[in-house]
């Protein structure tokens, strides 16, 4: 299950988007009871999603590289995510930013190699 997509921008091979990440996502159902945070496998289907979709058709998932989730993201938030495929490294780097009160705070981070 996808976010609610904001805005949806490409550039040769970078591509940057905007979501609202509602309460409702699969995504949550049972995921830290006490405190609901996006997990960070829910991220990364989403990076491989849009990558694939966006950038990188017919690549697929190969390796995780140097992988931080430095923010949780909690129901209700608005993310920006950035990505940028290099085709001489077959890598597809990602960055999610929280964006909170007008603060773009680092969510999670890294490199996916897709082969």
């Amino acid at each position: 299950m996808l976010p609610v997509e904001r805005s949806c921008e490409v550039s040769g091979s970078q591509a940057l988007l905007h979501f609202q990440v509602e309460a409702d996502l699969f995504w949550f159902q049972g995921h830290f009871p006490t405190l609901t945070i996006l997990p960070g496998v829910a991220q990364l289907d989403w990076v491989m999603h849009y990558a694939t979709t966006l950038l990188t058709p017919g690549r697929v998932f190969s390796a995780l590289e140097n992988i931080k989730f430095q923010q949780p993201v909690p129901p209700g938030s608005h993310l920006q995510l950035e990505l940028e495929w290099n085709e001489s490294t077959s890598r597809i780097s990602f960055r999610y930013l929280l964006l909170r009160d007008g603060e773009r705070l680092t969510a999670s981070s890294g490199k996916i190699l897709l082969c």
